[in-house]
């Protein structure tokens, strides 16, 4: 902004203090004249029942005289005070019409910073969108690449479940056929022994029928206690 310059501006304030002085000092000076014409009239002899007054003739011309010697100098000195108001007008002026230079130059400034703050503001709101719509096709590729990856997983483990399942089912049948064959192996081992066990046992029945028809009171031989021939 336009700043004045302060010894300038105090001139013009001296200048308005000095135009203002003169002026009272006009006015003071006629007031003062014309306050003594006046008292003047209201002293003089005023003649009763009447709006006549008798005056001093020559104190009366003396003060109009007086009046009228310092009325031009009044004059002369209200003419300097209209001229110095005028050069206080203009220089006011002319200070008005710098400040408002001042002020339209600085409105253009501001008007050309609005216009850049308002087009950094619109890139900003250019890029942000551009950022975001980035975003945006990153992440739905991101969740298409996903559900894709999902769906190959999923596939994938249904694969490895089918397959683990149809291994475990042949590891089951071949575990079956395994014990059916151990156990058929021990069925036939057990049977076998089981023969062994029956024909130890018709043999056993058979020694002791044996034993028993051999058994007779006139061969005293036999008649000897068991556990004599196990002492043997």
């Amino acid at each position: 902004m336009l700043r004045r310059n302060p010894s300038s501006r105090n001139e013009t304030v001296n200048h308005q203090n000095k135009a203002m002085t003169n002026r009272r000092e006009v006015d003071f000076d006629i007031q003062q004249e014309l306050a003594r014409l006046q008292e003047m009239i209201y002293e003089s002899f005023h003649i009763p029942l009447t709006r006549w007054t008798i005056i001093d003739e020559a104190k009366l011309i003396d003060q109009l005289d007086l009046i009228g010697d310092k009325l031009p100098e009044s004059i002369r000195q209200a003419l300097m005070v209209l001229e110095q108001e005028e050069q206080l007008l203009t220089e006011a002026e002319a200070y008005a019409q710098q400040v408002i230079q001042s002020a339209k130059q600085q409105a253009a400034q501001i008007l050309d910073e609005t216009r850049i703050i308002q087009q950094a503001q619109q890139e900003a709101n250019q890029l942000r969108q551009q950022v975001q719509q980035d975003c945006e096709t990153i992440q739905k590729q991101t969740v298409a690449e996903m559900e894709q990856l999902r769906q190959l997983t999923t596939a994938e483990m249904q694969k490895l479940r089918q397959q683990s399942f149809a291994e475990s089912q042949k590891l089951q049948e071949d575990a079956d056929s395994y014990t059916d064959g151990v156990l058929t192996q021990l069925e036939q081992e057990l049977n076998s022994m089981l023969n062994v066990i029956r024909n130890g046992r018709q043999q056993l029945h058979t020694n002791s029928s044996i034993r028993s028809s051999s058994y007779s009171p006139k061969n005293p031989s036999l008649n000897r206690n068991p556990t004599s021939g196990k002492q043997r």
